[in-house]
């Protein structure tokens, strides 16, 4: 079992910036895709970014160019820096760590963080 616990989140101004990061328990972080989902009130959660065991990352048509995934292995932590935020990139954000076939599939998740972005 992976635990995961995310930080980082808050409330910033659009324009604004924010790194969240998750840090996971155990010894097999590096075997897993990393990935951080989000739901905003009202609507179904999305993935908006993944990361795989060698470092090839994936986003969501809404986070390319605004946000950055990267894992650091050697302290079991993947971070998502995200710029430039807009009002409806609020929502909680949840990291995950899971596997990487034809699309990334999340298998353990972390408690969420809040996002706020205020225009």
């Amino acid at each position: 079992q992976v635990q995961l616990v995310e930080s980082g989140g808050g409330s910033v101004q659009a324009g604004g910036s924010l790194t969240l990061a998750c840090v996971a328990s155990g010894s097999r972080f590096s075997t897993y895709s990393m990935g951080w989902h989000r739901q905003a009130p009202g609507k179904q959660r999305e993935l908006v970014a993944s990361i795989s065991t060698g470092g090839r990352a994936n986003y969501a048509d809404s986070a390319k160019g605004r946000f950055t995934i990267s894992r650091d292995n050697a302290k079991n932590t993947v971070y998502l820096q995200m710029e430039t935020l807009k009002p409806e990139d609020t929502a909680v954000y949840y990291c995950n760590a899971g596997l990487q076939g034809d699309r990334y599939y999340p298998i353990h998740w972390g408690q969420g963080t809040q996002v706020t972005v205020s225009s």
